[in-house]
């Protein structure tokens, strides 16, 4: 079937609100640079190839609306919205990659016209987008060849088409092609707490697909490695940096220690996108904290005492050592990473 959480209808962007899901199915549209950003802020949209696909559509609603007779004052407005949506989630990578394109061709002198600003804008939006999705479905395959019949595969928070522009996702994408090519597989979904991405979400999107499946508590995946019930763990990724080092949903790093004491190959699927030469190591990316409140209620309700300091750190960063392969649209990167990574990027210059 297809999901899709991004969508551009009729000048404005549309998106699946996350947030009530698996109850509701709601979809709300948006008009607004503003009403895009705070939509990434608040997690209505979430996953960091989605954020980046939905951030450029946010940009493309400038030209829609915009009355310039000139080509400086759109500029002017094409330039506040990127930075206004830049703002929004520190560590996806991909924002930045998406409004990074947004920003070259507002800022192209060639483009002298509101109307040249505007068809160059607009196209280049749609031609995000329609990367992101290609390059999913690239992804899923060549990952779905790293996964054996009848794998018993664990994955954690939500890296399916909810995370990205649609149809496949990134982790659960190579989930979705070992399913549809018969593998007989059987995922064990994390829960993912404190936001419940893998229970809300992830476990949505498998019943969507009737992929044989198991929601476990974030605690029980290392009860079920050490008895031998699980054979690969695929995540997904918000950032790799140069070496290899991964920034994924908080937990993640728990699962790659516990997956080398147990042997289990531990494979990270992300588009090149995700990858950021210029990070140098884990170390060097941003980890945002979020709200306490993801972390004292649950479903609405008050679960820890009032006055209770919180931490709530959203991702956390798995070394390189610990990943067993990195899994792009381009072909998949093994260790060392640093030679591995830098030449798939070079495939798409």
């Amino acid at each position: 079937m297809t999901i899709r959480p991004v969508q551009w209808k009729k000048g404005e962007v549309v998106l699946i609100d996350q947030r009530v899901l698996p109850g509701k199915e709601i979809y709300n549209s948006y008009r607004t640079v503003e009403s895009v950003a705070r939509a990434i802020e608040t997690m209505v949209v979430r996953g960091a190839p989605a954020i980046g696909v939905t951030a450029a559509l946010g940009v493309r609603l400038v030209v829609e609306k915009n009355k310039a007779t000139s080509a400086a004052p759109l500029r002017k407005a094409l330039l506040k919205a990127i930075e206004r949506l830049g703002a929004t989630r520190p560590t996806a990578v991909n924002l930045f990659w998406a409004l990074e394109r947004m920003r070259k061709v507002a800022a192209d002198e060639s483009l002298d016209t509101p109307a040249k600003l505007k068809r160059a804008i607009a196209a280049e939006a749609d031609a995000v987008f329609q990367d992101e999705l290609d390059a999913s479905r690239a992804l899923s395959d060549f990952g779905s060849q790293l996964i054996g019949k009848g794998a018993r595969v664990l994955t954690h928070c939500n890296a399916g088409a909810l995370a990205t522009a649609g149809d496949y996702g990134t982790a659960l994408g190579v989930v979705k092609a070992a399913h549809l090519e018969g593998k007989a597989i059987t995922v064990y979904a994390d829960e993912t707490r404190p936001f419940l991405q893998g229970a809300r979400l992830t476990a949505w999107e498998l019943c969507k697909e009737n992929i044989p499946s198991f929601l476990i508590t974030d605690s029980m995946a290392g009860h079920l490695m050490s008895r031998g019930e699980i054979d690969v763990i695929v995540v997904g990724a918000d950032r790799v940096a140069a070496n290899g080092d991964t920034a994924n949903k908080i937990g993640t790093y728990t699962l790659s220690v516990l997956a080398r004491e147990n042997k289990i190959p531990f494979y990270v699927a992300a588009p090149l996108s995700t990858i950021d030469l210029a990070t140098k190591t884990g170390k060097d990316i941003p980890i945002e904290e979020r709200h306490e409140r993801e972390v004292t209620h649950a479903g609405g309700r008050r679960v820890a005492p009032e006055g209770m300091a919180v931490r709530n750190p959203a991702f956390d960063v798995t070394p390189a050592k610990y990943v067993s392969a990195i899994i792009t649209e381009v072909g998949i990167a093994r260790p060392p990473f640093k030679k591995s990574l830098a030449e798939l990027k070079r495939v798409v210059g």
